[in-house]
């Protein structure tokens, strides 16, 4: 997919009932853009057979990073997302790409890097002084550098702790990776990575890796939910995502969220809110 970054000149609205009465005939499925760490977690093969039994839907998923699955639903390619970048979500909403942001699950990102730690990250108080002796240490620091959640989330806090990574030295490897690949990529180098803690824990090839950093407030990671606008895009299938969205937000979700666990630790932590 080729789509540009920015806004797009917007046709007329149209109301929901328009959109209904051209959706005489709905198919049992739907395309969800979703993020390569949701993925990499595992959750979602226990999820979708559950959705599909229960309320008879197929749920066929695009695995992307946030920012793809962001303009995968601009362009009316997909007719929902889960995604996990606040603020470029809220903004999608704003410019009325989305219906609504409607919260999931969260879990945290942490520092990943070899047991010898070269850095000395795993004494830091704060991720702003763990990436500070990353950026003074000759250690490699792998960069999804693909646009994701992860990626947003990666640059937002070297810039919080007042670096650029536009200006670091070969030691900063960008690889335009998932989540996966990318961490096979530090394992191979014994190289430093921001990863979300789900895709980390289900991580088969940890080699000399391990969470070297972890806690601090800033490195919450919120998941959520968005119908693409159908007054937009008059082919997407609204009335199968809001059957997908409360489901995704029922008690049968919460338990099977909350439940995910891999070697005893939960991956995720079911939030979503009643309407």
């Amino acid at each position: 997919f080729q789509a540009e970054d920015g806004i797009r000149d917007q046709p007329r609205s149209r109301g929901l009932g328009d959109v209904y009465k051209r959706q005489t005939s709905i198919a049992d499925s739907i395309k969800l853009a979703v993020t390569t760490s949701f993925n990499n977690s595992g959750l979602s093969d226990v999820l979708l057979p559950n959705i599909k039994s229960d309320i008879g839907l197929n749920v066929k998923l695009l695995v992307v990073g946030t920012g793809q699955a962001l303009r995968l639903g601009a362009a009316g390619d997909v007719d929902a997302i889960l995604v996990h970048s606040k603020k470029a979500e809220e903004q999608f909403v704003s410019d009325g790409y989305g219906l609504h942001r409607r919260e999931i699950m969260y879990n945290d990102f942490v520092i990943i890097g070899p047991k010898h730690d070269p850095a000395i990250v795993r004494n830091s108080r704060s991720v702003r002084e763990a990436l500070t002796l990353i950026s003074q240490t000759p250690a490699s620091f792998v960069s999804r550098g693909d646009d994701s959640g992860t990626h947003k989330m990666e640059v937002g806090l070297w810039k919080y702790s007042g670096l650029d990574p536009d200006k670091f030295g070969k030691w900063y490897k960008s690889v335009g990776s998932g989540m996966g690949a990318s961490l096979n990529v530090s394992a191979s180098m014994g190289a430093y990575i921001l990863s979300d803690r789900a895709s980390w824990l289900n991580f088969k090839n940890k080699s000399d890796l391990e969470i070297l950093f972890e806690g601090d407030k800033l490195l919450f990671n919120q998941y959520s939910f968005i119908p693409i606008n159908p007054s937009l895009h008059t082919h997407v299938k609204y009335q199968l995502v809001e059957k997908l969205e409360n489901w995704l937000t029922s008690t049968t979700a919460k338990s099977m969220i909350n439940g995910y666990e891999i070697d005893g630790q939960a991956l995720f932590t079911f939030n979503a809110k009643p309407k």
